[in-house]
């Protein structure tokens, strides 16, 4: 049967979670520098003990409205995406889990107007309803062609 182990957390009261094998590290929101002229939900880049990580708001890139500004409990989960790190800002991060993988099911594809795309599988537990994202379809091919040109400089130096 086996299980995963998943990272949960909270964007706008409802409730997600990513394969912990894809989570680095989970930081306080710390000082993030605005880069001019990119995309919207890139909230900017930070210094990670040297490394320069682009920072995203997943509440910019899933259209959802911020009820309220950030809080403490806010965290940027640094996360690997195709040998890229990358920090993703959640409202909070609640805990990790183990669930069996046979009470994750496919998202349903017959809804109109949903990008199935970015979920991986809901996650049934109790009564909860998780939703497990799929890291690779975070970001677009021009969103990492993007990033790709952000770190482009560092590759250079070495």
């Amino acid at each position: 049967m086996g299980e995963v182990q998943l990272v949960a957390f909270v964007l706008e009261n409802e409730e997600f979670a990513v394969d912990i094998k894809q989570v680095r590290e989970v930081l306080k929101i710390t000082k993030i520098t605005p880069l001019p002229r990119s995309i919207d939900f890139i909230e900017g880049v930070i210094n990670l003990r040297g490394e320069i990580i682009p920072v995203i708001d997943l509440c910019k890139k899933f259209g959802l409205e911020r009820i309220e500004g950030r809080d403490e409990s806010g965290r940027i989960i640094i996360v690997e995406i195709e040998d890229d790190e990358v920090g993703l800002i959640v409202d909070a991060v609640t805990e990790v889990i183990r669930l069996p993988k046979n009470s994750i099911q496919l998202p349903p594809t017959d809804v109109a107007g949903t990008h199935n795309d970015l979920i991986q599988g809901i996650g049934k537990m109790d009564e909860r309803l998780i939703i497990i994202l799929n890291l690779e379809r975070i970001l677009t091919t021009e969103e990492n062609i993007t990033f790709e040109k952000l770190t482009l400089p560092e590759a250079d130096s070495q």
